[in-house]
């Protein structure tokens, strides 16, 4: 029997059939872009390091939105190697995130990529595609109480379906761009 949740995915039921099929349409849309080579990329650089230099720090803004490029820009390598080192190492979930928006240019959607590349496991990528894909009501402006219940969403998920976070997230993005 297929496990099914019981939120809606708008009008298609959040089951792990459904979350692969919208996955794959994702990574069919994103085959050899450059978008699939940054994400590689990022997850190989986390493998091994446990921070962000100026020019991962630009690419992964980059991937996730182009219109802060100048302000990624302004932010020096020393600065993006400390704010990072000290988000990864805290337990503390509040600071982690809020401590990667010192940075010019990040935002929640911006620093969710970065926690999500660091930490794969632990968090999605916070996109307002997803949030309309939940069928929920997009706030005025993310906080972190709206960040905690997100990921706390997407972790239940994930949990339940017995699927990866970032497979969870390109579904959702996925749906959303097609409907």
């Amino acid at each position: 029997m297929k496990k099914i949740i019981q939120n809606s995915f708008k009008k298609v039921k959040l089951n792990k059939e459904n979350i692969n099929k919208y996955a794959n349409f994702y990574d069919e849309r994103n085959r050899n872009t450059s978008d699939e080579k940054i994400e590689k990329e990022l997850r190989d650089w986390f493998k091994k390091n446990r921070y962000l230099n100026k020019e991962k720090f630009i690419k992964l803004g980059r991937w996730k939105s182009q219109r802060q490029i100048k302000n990624y820009k302004r932010n020096s390598n020393s600065i993006i190697k400390e704010i990072t080192k000290f988000s990864f190492k805290t337990k503390n979930e509040e600071i982690r995130i809020k401590i990667l928006m010192v940075l010019h240019g990040v935002s929640y959607p911006v620093a969710s990529v970065i926690l999500h590349f660091a930490f794969p496991d632990r968090y999605p990528i916070l996109d307002f595609r997803a949030v309309e894909s939940l069928d929920w009501k997009m706030p005025k402006y993310y906080s972190f109480n709206f960040w905690q219940k997100y990921c706390r969403r997407l972790r239940n998920i994930s949990k339940e379906l017995k699927l990866p976070l970032r497979t969870i997230d390109k579904a959702l993005w996925e749906y959303s761009k097609q409907k």
